[in-house]
């Protein structure tokens, strides 16, 4: 049997912890934007279908009765459909009656392929894009250096939706810090409202390195959020979504308060939860010291 090693560190959604993860590419193909440190240490490229196949083999082995298969790294959907059909195809010729296949994404990389193409990757059973759409807020979007605008994620996940594919998208609280918080939250739900995606996320902004490091790549000033102020942000997008049938949680690792629930139907509650924790906050926490609600 092949040896099977990852080129780390290898990240993946928390709804993807049981799934079988195939390093489709490695790193990301844009690794640009001013808050994510997650594949600095790799230079993006993609990898043999040959080496894939070998590698799909040897999991199928390993993971016997696996219904979910989750491609890596950042972005794997930024192969074109002629390269993700064969490897789709080898991961259902290996792993027998799939589930669900999925993927990061950016919308970009949805947007070079057809309604056509996305639907034949549905087929064979890519089923879910998580999509880290941070803010519906173009100018703020063009400070982080997101590579994408509010018209360009519409266009992308819209047409995800288009040909079948649901998707997880994901807001990050703070990224506006103080000086664009309300214009982050309300254009974050405007476009989260546009989508309707099945599942929604929100997680926080975070300083791996320090803040002053996360400065140096910002394009204007930033002050970061408070807690409570985040709190605020938070209730504030929440009150704006006008979504149908869409899975929320706020439950990372990165989150003070943990939410979940369906919307509409739980939104009362959540703002209820979310006011509470409000009222109980101090207004000098910050999201560097720890504290859990």
């Amino acid at each position: 049997m092949s040896t099977l090693s990852y080129d780390e560190p290898v990240f993946r959604p928390p709804a993807e912890a049981a799934s079988v993860i195939l390093q489709a590419t490695i790193g990301c193909a844009w690794n640009n934007c001013a808050f994510c440190e997650m594949y600095k240490s790799k230079k993006f490229k993609t990898r043999s279908l040959q080496d894939l196949k070998e590698e799909i083999k040897v999991l199928s082995l390993i993971y016997k009765g696996t219904k979910k298969v989750f491609l890596a790294d950042g972005n794997a959907m930024v192969l074109s459909a002629s390269k993700l059909l064969p490897i789709l195809a080898e991961i259902n010729n290996n792993f027998g009656k799939i589930q669900r296949i999925s993927s990061y994404a950016l919308p970009k990389d949805i947007l070079s392929k057809s309604v056509v193409e996305l639907k034949e990757l549905r087929n064979l059973g890519l089923k879910l894009l998580y999509i880290g759409i941070e803010s519906g807020d173009n100018e703020l979007l063009k400070l982080l250096n997101k590579g994408e605008t509010f018209q360009s994620t519409k266009e992308g996940i819209l047409r995800a939706h288009e040909a079948g594919i649901d998707t997880s998208v994901m807001i990050l609280n703070g990224l506006g810090g103080v000086e664009g918080s309300k214009q982050h939250a309300m254009r974050s739900a405007q476009l989260v409202n546009a989508l309707n995606p099945k599942f929604l996320s929100t997680l926080n902004l975070s300083f791996p390195y320090g803040l002053e490091h996360f400065k140096k790549r910002y394009n204007a000033t930033f002050t970061p959020l408070s807690v409570l102020e985040i709190l605020e942000e938070m209730k504030l997008f929440i009150s704006e979504l006008s979504v149908t049938g869409t899975i929320y949680r706020s439950d990372h690792v990165s989150n003070q308060l943990i939410l979940k629930g369906n919307l509409p139907r739980d939104k009362k509650r959540i703002l209820l939860q979310i006011e509470e924790a409000i009222n109980a906050m101090p207004s000098n926490i910050y999201p560097n010291e720890p504290m859990m609600l």
